[in-house]
């Protein structure tokens, strides 16, 4: 177990540390695991691509711009992705159907609910470098997540 507390104290050079704009949207509060890592904005059919396949305990950290138009992830996406082993989702933009969300297995840390849903052009880069506000992600990175925060190291910690 971890806590992002601890992680902060005993590693405050290794990490870089997401500012506190993202809210939980899961069940699982606590999470962790290697990223994978997705940039596209207000198209979400590479998140459907990426949380499709099996996601052997990682984190899926999406750079979506910040938009506030549309969700980039929902109910169906989500139970994919708990359904196929993903640890969670840093969705740097926002999610809808927030009550099937609460109910899943799965950590979700996004900006904001929003009912909207996003367009589905198939545009998306994945496995390159992210940025999110306080850090840049890159594949492989660890991402420690829990009620406190989101940290980012380049190696396991814990």
């Amino acid at each position: 177990m971890f806590n992002t507390v601890d992680l902060c104290d005993q590693f405050a050079a290794e990490l870089q540390i997401v500012q506190p704009l993202f809210r939980d949207f899961g069940a699982r509060k606590q999470f962790s695991g290697q990223a994978a890592t997705l940039k596209c904005f207000e198209d979400n059919s590479k998140v459907r691509e990426c949380v499709k396949e099996a996601g052997n305990g990682r984190v899926l950290v999406v750079d979506a711009g910040g938009s506030f138009r549309c969700a980039m992830l929902g109910d169906q996406l989500a139970k994919l992705a708990m359904d196929n082993g993903w640890s969670g989702i840093v969705m740097y933009g926002c999610v809808r159907d927030t009550k099937q969300l609460a109910t899943f297995d799965l950590g979700i840390k996004a900006l904001a609910p929003m009912p909207a849903r996003s367009e589905k052009r198939g545009e998306g880069i994945r496995d390159i470098e992210v940025a999110i506000p306080g850090a840049v992600v890159a594949p492989g990175n660890w991402v420690y997540a829990d009620e406190d925060g989101i940290v980012i190291a380049r190696r396991a910690l814990v």
